[in-house]
């Protein structure tokens, strides 16, 4: 099982982007998936996250970043509108799921980060 992520780049504050994570490999369930952050400097944080309970999201990116998921995908996207130069960091891919192989064991997986960069 893989974490594909892609979709980083440059923006400048009041820009958007959207952010891909796909699941790939012998993917059997996905009980949570979304994305963290993480700054230089900063700890790594949670962004938005969706699981069986809803959609959680970082205080600080209501209202301007949104979640969605196409399960026949394995796919989660994150829509990142009206950026803010304090966006910048590197988005890692996130998920907690079971492999067919093991279909009873959940796992943590992460992806490789992709940067975002806004510009003031």
């Amino acid at each position: 099982v893989q974490l594909q992520a892609s979709g980083g780049g440059l923006v400048q504050a009041g820009g958007s982007l959207r952010l891909t994570c796909a699941a790939s490999g012998s993917v059997s369930s996905i009980y949570v998936m979304g994305w963290y952050r993480q700054a230089p400097g900063n700890q790594r944080e949670l962004v938005a996250v969706v699981g069986t309970s809803g959609t959680n999201y970082l205080d600080s990116v209501k209202g301007r970043f949104t979640l969605s998921r196409d399960n026949a995908k394995n796919t989660v996207y994150l829509q990142m509108s009206s950026l803010k130069p304090e966006d910048t960091a590197v988005y890692y891919c996130y998920a907690e799921l079971s492999a067919r192989e093991s279909p009873y064991l959940r796992s943590a997986y992460w992806g490789q980060g992709t940067l975002v960069t806004v510009s003031s």
